[in-house]
């Protein structure tokens, strides 16, 4: 056998079903799953309408994170129904305060080799003890811990071959934005990213994990590093080296695709407004006045970070032109700070100290003022996602937020004139698990309070199809457009409220709403779609990108391309994804332009094109070709109205 990438040694290892051929599908075993708090409420609910007694997993956990924020009874009673569905399920249950789930299951539960599914698109942060760790859809997490195999396309693998180290005051994250600026944040869809080389062992398990979790920006199925000594000397730290294996390529792998690093000559860079893959180094953006930095996210909240930041601001104040938050990852990390004296210099400092949660990344809190920059060391940008309307987001490394933090503008913290502080692995963490509950050998009866609603389910598709477009949108649509967060996020639970801000950030003052104009289409029986360009449903592995428009009558998407998760939410819950054979035929179609498909099940092929009609208000008509990208098997679940639908 040839020599194999460490994503091909994982895949193969776990290998259900399929060829391992790039572009072809598999089905993979998965060891691991872990859900958060705004997608696992759906995920538990359609995991009991499944009838599953028992997770099939070697281990599941629920983690809140997203929606600890409790204005109103919406969250506490999604956190109530969670804690008592894990008991019933034997799933482990992370309580509110214990941390971000990617940052907290790096710490306590990943394992090299083994397969990770999150119900979280940065889920991939596993990849930086070398776990095949990927985001999905949260049925597709509830079949994983069902003890269904998960199916995904057999990627191409590209290598990034690392050499040299990290200068001072540049970081991790300058790693992974340079990676974007290389790939971008579209067209990758079908890939891995596989870090090797020589200045791998330079780089420790929590810069290795940043460079993996924001990974997730490239649109890859996921990133992975090696398992090597300095993961062993992680998981000792953690209490965990009895989970520690090497894992790595064999000498002579081979990569669809070589991209040459070295660390050495890496500067500081920057993710400029909106977008991840906006990316340019901090000396042209340097000078720019700041009115808010954040340090935190599952990208930037490692003890590593934090206590860089904590030397630099140590005896220091932040400007009085901005405010700084900053927020630990993880309660392990918030008592380690606390008790070694860097909590007290933050605080000397002038900072505002938050929940180890995500908070301010979904726009949940710490909103910027209109009109000013923030910038956050965080994973994503995308506008509006702060919680303010046109939003100036930059993402940087924690040691560009601080530099930035003490002069008020946006500053290339090499000109800062302060020595960068060392780090060295502690020989512990002080693990404390305390706040995981597991589950009881007598759970009690599941809460349900009257937020907490069903899954809905879809009616199969006709066979002769006419549906008219709602809204057609331009390139790189994210699911914040789709489906906003923020404070909205509470309404996870409840599908006919939620569905209110579908493509809110579309809609005109004084006219209807997309879910108006959605609703009215529906009650008369007809089918609505939405048409758009490149790289559609970028972003969060949020299912309600699908299960809302869904419940609205949106039952077909033509765009450019779509990506990963996103297409496969939608076939889950019976949205047909097609893409165009000719991208300019996405230029004639307006809102109201309608689209017939006849003999959709005899056209529909595996990889194969349909024909279709465009109908337009003038009456006239004119013939198009469409691709299908999905399988037989994804066919025929999207044809039977999606996989709750299924027999």
């Amino acid at each position: 056998m040839k020599p194999m990438t460490l994503v091909e040694k994982i895949i193969r290892a776990h290998l259900v079903e399929g060829e391992c051929v790039p572009g072809q599908d598999v089905k993979i075993h998965i060891d691991q799953t872990l859900c958060q708090d705004a997608t696992g409420t759906m995920a538990f609910l359609e995991l009991e309408a499944m009838g599953v007694d028992k997770v099939k997993t070697e281990l599941s956990v629920q983690y809140i994170d997203h929606n600890t924020m409790q204005m109103g009874p919406e969250n506490p009673n999604d956190h109530l129904y969670l804690q008592s569905v894990c008991a019933a399920k034997g799933v482990r249950f992370s309580r509110p305060g214990n941390g971000i789930c990617h940052q907290v299951h790096l710490e306590r539960f990943g394992v090299p080799g083994k397969t990770l599914l999150g119900s979280d698109s940065h889920t991939p942060t596993g990849g930086g003890i070398g776990m095949l760790a990927m985001g999905a859809g949260g049925l597709d997490v509830a079949m994983a811990m069902a003890g269904v195999p998960f199916k995904l396309t057999y990627p191409r693998v590209v290598g990034v071959h690392l050499t040299g180290h990290l200068q001072p005051w540049v970081a991790a994250k300058d790693v992974i934005l340079t990676v974007l600026s290389i790939l971008g944040s579209q067209g990758n869809v079908g890939t891995c990213v596989e870090y090797y080389g020589p200045g791998v062992e330079t780089l420790s398990v929590p810069e290795r994990a940043t460079i993996t979790n924001m990974g997730a920006e490239l649109g890859v199925t996921t990133s992975v590093f090696p398992s090597d000594q300095a993961t062993l000397a992680f998981l000792k730290a953690e209490g965990r080296a009895e989970s520690w294996s090497e894992q790595k390529a064999d000498e002579g792998a081979e990569y669809s695709r070589v991209i040459e690093l070295n660390l050495s000559e890496l500067v500081p860079m920057a993710a400029c407004p909106s977008n991840p893959g906006n990316v340019k180094k901090v000396s042209e953006v340097a000078g720019l006045p700041v009115s808010q930095v954040l340090i935190g996210s599952c990208t930037n909240s490692s003890l590593k970070d934090m206590r860089m930041v904590a030397k630099v601001l140590l005896g220091r104040h932040v400007s009085e032109k901005l405010s700084l938050g900053i927020a630990p990852g993880s309660r392990q990390v918030l008592k380690l700070l606390s008790e070694d004296g860097s909590l007290a210099a933050m605080v000397g400092a002038g900072c505002r100290i938050l929940e180890s949660a995500c908070g301010p990344c979904i726009g949940q809190g710490f909103s910027p003022a209109d009109g000013t920059i923030s910038v956050r060391t965080f994973n994503r940008n995308f506008l509006n996602r702060t919680g303010t309307k046109n939003d100036q987001c930059y993402l940087v490394s924690p040691e560009t937020a601080v530099a930035t933090a003490l002069t008020g503008c946006l500053t290339d913290p090499r000109t800062l004139g302060v020595e960068y502080p060392a780090w060295q692995m502690p020989d512990s963490f002080e693990p404390d698990d305390s706040m995981v509950l597991a589950p009881p050998e007598n759970p009690g009866e599941i809460i349900r309070k009257e937020t907490i609603g069903e899954p809905p389910k879809c009616t199969p598709l006709p066979d002769e199809i006419e549906a008219e477009i709602l809204l057609k949108c331009g390139d790189k649509i994210t699911t914040d457009h789709i489906m906003p967060a923020g404070a909205y996020l509470k309404y996870r639970s409840n599908i006919p409220r939620y569905s209110r801000y579908v493509f809110e950030c579309f809609n005109e003052a004084g006219k209807p709403t997309f879910a108006e104009r959605a609703e009215a289409l529906r009650d008369k029986g007809v089918i609505g779609a939405i048409a758009a360009g490149l790289s559609y449903g970028q972003g969060s592995s949020r299912e309600h990108a699908a299960i809302c428009p869904m419940y609205l009558g949106v039952r077909l998407l033509l765009a450019r391309t779509v990506e990963r998760i996103l297409r496969a939410n939608y076939v889950n819950f019976g949205i047909l994804p097609l893409q165009f054979k000719d991208e300019t035929d996405l230029d004639s179609i307006t809102e109201g332009t309608r689209v017939r498909i006849s003999n959709l099940r005899a056209q529909l092929k595996p990889a194969g094109d349909l024909e279709a009609s465009l109908m337009f208000a003038d009456g006239t008509e004119r013939k198009i070709v469409l691709t299908n990208t999905l399988s037989a098997e994804d066919i025929q679940v999207v044809l039977k109205g999606g996989r709750l639908s299924l027999d």
